[in-house]
């Protein structure tokens, strides 16, 4: 009797010493929040939203722009991850807006405007605007691909399009008699494409920075369209990611 208790006994402490190592294993599979956040955060799908500030300059004959916003940002990880190798990542939806919008230009100035009539080219000194020029605006369409996180870091690319609003036509252009610019619209259009990542400071918040190149254009809204063909614009921001 005292033979077959002690092998009882002796089974079910080698059967709790199992199960006990066991649920150690099972707990350390999951992805551990702290030495790797950003692959623990992306990985359910979450919100994220936060302030940002941007900032650039207009490139070839709008190197003498400055270009200015502040706002805020709210997307959401919709996929899993899917593709391979360096393309494997997740798909993420997001929009921005930006309350603080501005420009600032050359000072009014006198320019030529080049035309061509019966085949013939001339140019005439004609008075432009410039200054500072403020608004409004929003980029309700930002498509982003999420690439695969390491540790702290998740790397993205996007394509977005977006609206601006100024209480002057922008960019400036020829004065018309009343000294107010002329040919061009208050609206403009601001399709863009960037790179970019999140670098997670704890499981739930990050540091964001990104590089974007940025076209504004009234797609002829106005009598012309001079438009600002490119313009190379830097944002950092700061964002909370929730889980609901």
């Amino acid at each position: 009797m005292r033979t077959r208790s002690f092998a009882l006994l002796s089974v079910a402490a080698l059967f709790l010493a199992a199960a006990s190592a066991s649920a150690q294993t099972t707990s350390a599979t999951p992805i551990d929040d702290a030495s790797r956040p950003a692959a623990a955060e992306l990985a359910k799908l979450p919100w994220e939203w936060g302030p940002f500030f941007q900032g650039g300059q207009g490139v070839g004959d709008r190197s003498g722009y400055t270009l200015l916003s502040s706002g805020v940002r709210l997307g959401k990880v919709i996929t899993d991850q899917y593709l391979g190798g360096i393309f494997r990542g997740q798909f993420e939806y997001a929009g921005e807006i930006m309350p603080y919008w501005q420009a600032f230009t050359p000072p009014p100035h006198e320019g030529y405007l080049t035309y061509t009539y019966n085949g013939t080219k001339y140019s005439v000194l004609e008075p432009y605007g410039g200054g500072t020029f403020t608004g409004v605006s929003i980029t309700p369409i930002i498509l982003r691909w999420d690439f695969k996180p390491h540790h702290r870091i998740a790397p993205w690319v996007q394509g977005a399009g977006g609206l601006i609003y100024t209480t002057h036509k922008f960019p400036p252009d020829i004065l018309v008699p009343q000294g107010t610019p002329g040919g061009t619209s208050v609206w403009n259009f601001s399709p863009q494409g960037g790179i970019g990542l999140q670098y997670f400071i704890s499981p739930r918040r990050s540091v964001m920075f990104s590089a974007n190149a940025v076209h504004i254009s009234s797609a002829s809204l106005g009598d012309r369209n001079p438009g600002v063909n490119a313009s190379v614009q830097f944002q950092i921001g700061y964002t909370f990611w929730t889980r609901k």
